[in-house]
């Protein structure tokens, strides 16, 4: 009895560990794809759009697949702004979407998206929401200069961009369901969290957010954005 019980505990311990490494390996991920995207400067995210959102998410190596009905899935990191302006930890998130028509063939994708105000914050607040349904999207622009303020980027909630093949472009994302990542969150932080106490900042980051918060960092620097963003406003559970 006592080898059964130690060897279920071992087993535990080593799932445990595995997943703790998956997860550190998904940060680590998200954080080159957003390093990678920033490095060219004619291609990158305009620092205009960087200056002003309140939350970033990134979803490395999105897959989208078909063979007569498409479909797409990915897993990622959300991390928003505090209310000094700098990077809060991270809160995993799942992407799943669909797609019909004569497709065959797949591919990886790195996917990239802003939230640019109070109502994106709120919809990701929530447990799950729909692109271009639940909250108004568009494709964003490319280039560290480019202009930014057309009435369709400026009404948005959340702005996109993807890279395939080393393309990266605006993208729309209607109809892509964006839902917290319950399990890697209870990974991550030790216990069942919810996206709420996560972004209030009742919780410690976790060490291996830093990779990702510090690569965010570089990029979009706190000294940049007014103090005071809409996630250090972040309402109350009811």
């Amino acid at each position: 009895m006592f080898k059964v019980v130690l060897v279920a505990g071992v087993a535990a311990s080593v799932a445990l560990a595995w997943s703790e490494s998956k997860v550190e390996h998904r940060l680590t991920n998200a954080a080159e794809t957003f390093e990678e995207i920033m490095r060219v400067p004619d291609r990158a995210i305009p620092e205009s759009l960087l200056d002003k959102e309140e939350c970033v998410i990134i979803v490395p190596g999105m897959i989208k697949a078909a063979l007569g009905v498409g479909g797409e899935y990915g897993r990622g990191f959300a991390s928003c702004r505090t209310g000094a302006g700098a990077w809060g930890p991270p809160v995993a998130l799942r992407l799943a979407g669909g797609s019909f028509g004569m497709q065959l063939g797949a591919q990886a994708t790195d996917v990239v998206m802003l939230v640019m105000n109070k109502r994106g914050l709120e919809r990701l607040l929530t447990d799950k929401f729909t692109i271009g349904v639940d909250a108004a999207a568009a494709a964003g622009p490319v280039g560290r200069t480019a202009a930014a303020e057309t009435d369709a980027l400026m009404n948005a909630e959340i702005l996109s961009w993807s890279r395939s093949r080393g393309v990266f472009a605006g993208v729309s994302l209607n109809g892509t369901v964006v839902q917290v990542d319950q399990t890697t969150n209870e990974h991550l932080y030790g216990k069942p969290v919810s996206s709420r106490d996560i972004l209030q900042g009742t919780l410690p980051a976790p060490g291996s957010a830093r990779v990702l918060t510090q690569g965010l960092e570089k990029y979009a620097p706190t000294a940049r954005h007014p103090r005071g963003s809409a996630a250090s406003r972040v309402p109350p559970g009811r």
